[in-house]
C-alpha cells in the first residue's frame, strides 16, 4: 500500500522588511514554531529541505542548508539536509521533493523550510535578481525584467479579452483586505481602487500596487507519514494531491503568453492524484506576484474560462464570503513574498484555513484546499491538494 503524507507543524514569521534580524534568524524562528507545533523533538527529524532562490546574490551566502540545519538545531544529529531551487517556485519543489522522499518511504519526518533575505540590498539589486528567473540571452540582455514581462502579458490580455485595469486593481484590492486581517503580513492597511489606479508605474499597465514588494520573511512544515502523522497530531493535515510542471523560460517560445500550460497542467495531475475536482477546493492560495498573475492564475486553474478572469475578481468571487476564496493570507501581494518562503507560506496559510484557525479570515467549513506557486513565469508550477479532517 503506497504511503501517504500529512503535515504535523507549521510556522511562520511576519514578512517586510527586516533590518535587525538575519536569514538564519528568520529561519530558525519558522522552523522551531513548526518542529514546537509538531510536538517533536529534533531527534524524530529525518531530513531538511530548504527552497531558497538566491542567497548567493541576496547575501553572498551558498551551502544554505546546513546552515539552516545549524541554527534549527538538528545539525548535530548528521540528517541530510539539502536546497532547492525553482526561483519563486523553490518553496513549492522543496515541499514535493519531501513529500515524495516519504511517499518513497525513505524518511518518516521532514521538516520543509523556506527563507529568503530580499532587503539588505538596494531595490535596484533585487530587481536584477528577481530577473535571472526569466531568460538571461533572449530575454534579459535586451532589457527585459520580470515587471515588463508581465505588464507585457498584461497588455496582450488586455488586448486580447477586454480585461481592464480596474480589474487588474481589483486583485490588489481585494488581497490588501485579506491581508489586513493577517498579523504576519507585511501589509495590514486596506486599500481602495483610486489609490491602485493613482500609484506610481512600475512597467505599463503595471502600477506599485500590482506587484508584490520585496519581502524578508521564513515559513516551515513538519510532513510526517500519514499514520505516524495521526498518531502525534491532533488534526494532521494530508496533501492528497502533487503536480508539478515546466514550460519554456522564455515568453518568447510560448504559444499564447497570456496562458501558463505548466499551472494548468500541474493541477490537473494534482487534482487526479487526490480524487478531486476543482469544484471541491473551498479555498486556495495563488502565486499573485503581480496582479496579472493572479488572474492568470484562476483561468489556468480551472477556476473560470480563459480571458475571464478579470471580471471574475471583480465580482468578489474570489474575497471573502464569494464563490471560492483565494489568497486569505494576503498572497504575495499583501502577505510578502520572499521568494523561497512563499510556496511554503501558502501552504501554513492552507493548515490554518483546513484547521479552522485562521481568525478574521477563516473560510467556513474548509475541509479542502489548493495551493499554487510559479517561478519566474511560469517555467516552474507547483500545485497541491491539502485535505483536512481525514
Amino acid at each position: 500500500m503506497a504511503r501517504e503524507v500529512g503535515i504535523v507543524g507549521v510556522g511562520i514569521t511576519k514578512f517586510g522588511e527586516v533590518w535587525d534580524r538575519s536569514l538564519r534568524d528568520l529561519g530558525l524562528e519558522a522552523g522551531v514554531k513548526a518542529i514546537n507545533d509538531a510536538n517533536i523533538a529534533s531527534e524524530d527529524i529525518d531530513a531538511l529541505y530548504v527552497g531558497i532562490m538566491s542567497p548567493g546574490m541576496f547575501l553572498n551566502q551558498e551551502h544554505v542548508a546546513p546552515l539552516i540545519a545549524d541554527w534549527v538545531g538538528v545539525a548535530g544529529t548528521h540528517i541530510p539536509a539539502t536546497r532547492v531551487e525553482a526561483a519563486d517556485a523553490s518553496g513549492g519543489l522543496a515541499i514535493r521533493e519531501a513529500w515524495m522522499a516519504i511517499k518513497a518511504g525513505l524518511y518518516d519526518i521532514v521538516v520543509v523550510g523556506g527563507a529568503e533575505k530580499m532587503t539588505d540590498v538596494g531595490d535596484e539589486e533585487a530587481l536584477e535578481t528577481l530577473s535571472a528567473t526569466v531568460d538571461q540571452e533572449w530575454e534579459a540582455f535586451f532589457g527585459a525584467t520580470l515587471p515588463s514581462l508581465y505588464a507585457m502579458i498584461a497588455r496582450r490580455h488586455m488586448y486580447q479579452y477586454g480585461t481592464t485595469r480596474e480589474q487588474l486593481a481589483a486583485v490588489a484590492v481585494k488581497n490588501h483586505k485579506h491581508g489586513s486581517m493577517n498579523p504576519d503580513a507585511q501589509f495590514q492597511s486596506v486599500v481602495d481602487l483610486k489609490t491602485v489606479l493613482s500609484a506610481g508605474p512600475v512597467a505599463e499597465p503595471l502600477g506599485v500596487f500590482d506587484c508584490a514588494p520585496f519581502s524578508d520573511g521564513a515559513a516551515a512544515l513538519v510532513l510526517c507519514e500519514w499514520e505516524k502523522a495521526k498518531r502525534i497530531s491532533q488534526q494532521p493535515i494530508k496533501i492528497t494531491g502533487s503536480g508539478q510542471a515546466g514550460s519554456s523560460l522564455s515568453l518568447s517560445a510560448r504559444r499564447d503568453i497570456t496562458t501558463f500550460a505548466s499551472t494548468s497542467t500541474a493541477a490537473q495531475a494534482a487534482l487526479k492524484m487526490a480524487g478531486r475536482t476543482l469544484s471541491d477546493v473551498q479555498v486556495a492560495e495563488v502565486h499573485d506576484s503581480y496582479s496579472i498573475a493572479e488572474i492568470l492564475a484562476v483561468e489556468d486553474l480551472g477556476f473560470c474560462k480563459k480571458g475571464e478572469g478579470g471580471a471574475f475578481v471583480e465580482s468578489g468571487a474570489t474575497a471573502l464570503g464569494g464563490r471560492i476564496p483565494i489568497n486569505t493570507s494576503g498572497g504575495l501581494k499583501a502577505r510578502g513574498h520572499p521568494l523561497g518562503a512563499t510556496g511554503i507560506a501558502q501552504a501554513v496559510e492552507i493548515v490554518y484555513q483546513l484547521r479552522g484557525k485562521a481568525g478574521a479570515r477563516q473560510v467556513k467549513d474548509a475541509k479542502v484546499g489548493l495551493t499554487h506557486n510559479v517561478g519566474g513565469t511560469g517555467g516552474t508550477c507547483l500545485v497541491h491538494v491539502l485535505e483536512g479532517g481525514a
